[in-house]
């Protein structure tokens, strides 16, 4: 398993990441705790979790017990020190943790003890902000995204006061190292620039989407993060499923994440098949599995910190690691970014 360096931390972590949103409703504990271990033997070992978890769907009675799982699996392996342990604040959340308060001095605190608890550990490996408290254009928002009514004072007021709070974690010794998730390029710069004046914290990676159908970050965000050595840490990098084929011709697998979202939250359109079916042509022509060169076409990138993937049954994880070395050649880029040119922007 190949290995990146987020930022200038010294955070050493493999090139592929488990994530967990499914541990506690699509997967049940013990194949929850069977997939750390599987993740372990690949040579995987940066794990990402958040607090709202799990998901499909987020419920408010819910919320927590993915890192309860987690943590419950540590407490029994006694393996703390062979993974990498990231997780998240939420922020607003649609009021299901903290009534829906953003993320300020207080809460991230809160937060992070909470998580503590749950994990049962005393640090965080990495912790991300998991939702920008002025709004944000990811998740099919940016149809409609408007920051015109943003106040820049507030905002850069608020973000001096969770730096602070960062601060103090990191020095009790509780977080070792700070990241965004849904961010945008002005706020990655503005938190940058902010810890840089006050001494806090740097951030060392941005969780965002991307895949070969979702390739935002491409542009304005590619470039801040290379030249400031913040890593990306993908997630849907198999665009919820989409791109591994299942859901073609109309099928929807029973406990499929499709059958629980119908949408895949703004992702299921036509436009969208259509692009599928022309990476799987590629993946076809080239002798591929469509999910390997999905990920490989992910780690690929300059810009990648690691690549985080999903499995909800063990047989997924299974045919995932089968792929974790692949490397794809010149040619097989080429006609990937072929087919993005034809396919822009699907969903």
């Amino acid at each position: 398993m190949r290995r990146k360096i987020l930022g200038p931390s010294g955070l050493d972590v493999s090139e592929l990441c488990l994530g967990t949103m499914t541990f506690g409703t699509q997967t049940t504990e013990a194949d929850s705790h069977r997939q750390i271990d599987m993740a372990l033997a690949a040579g995987i070992d940066l794990i990402d979790t958040a607090e709202m978890y799990p998901v499909n769907p987020v419920r408010a009675e819910t919320t927590g017990k993915t890192e309860t799982i987690l943590g419950n699996w540590i407490a029994a392996s006694g393996r703390r020190n062979d993974i990498v342990l990231a997780t998240k604040v939420t922020g607003t959340n649609g009021g299901r943790i903290r009534g829906g308060r953003g993320i300020d001095g207080e809460t991230i605190v809160e937060a992070v003890e909470g998580s503590l608890k749950r994990l049962q550990t005393e640090v965080i490996d990495l912790y991300q902000l998991h939702w920008p408290n002025r709004g944000s254009y990811h998740f099919r928002q940016y149809w409609s995204f408007d920051p015109s009514g943003q106040n820049r004072q507030e905002t850069e007021a608020n973000m001096v006061e969770v730096l602070e709070a960062m601060g103090q974690l990191q020095r009790d010794g509780k977080v070792r190292h700070f990241g965004l998730s849904n961010e945008s390029a002005w706020g990655t710069a503005e938190w940058l620039r902010l810890a840089s004046t006050t001494g806090a914290p740097r951030m060392v990676s941005i969780q965002n989407e991307y895949s070969m159908m979702c390739r935002l970050f491409d542009t304005d965000l590619a470039e801040l993060c290379c030249n400031e050595q913040v890593g990306l840490l993908a997630y849907s990098p198999l665009a919820t499923g989409l791109l591994t084929g299942k859901y073609r011709d109309g099928a929807v697998p029973e406990g499929s994440r499709k059958s629980l979202n119908a949408g895949l939250g703004g992702r299921a359109n036509e436009r969208a098949q259509t692009a599928v079916e022309a990476y799987i042509d590629v993946a076809e022509r080239h002798g591929l599995d469509p999910v390997h060169m999905a990920l490989a076409f992910c780690t690929s990138r300059p810009f990648m910190g690691s690549v985080i993937f999903g499995a909800t049954t063990i047989p997924q994880l299974q045919h995932i690691l089968e792929g974790i070395d692949l490397t794809l050649s010149e040619e097989v880029l080429k006609d990937i970014n072929a087919t993005h040119r034809a396919h822009p922007m699907p969903f």
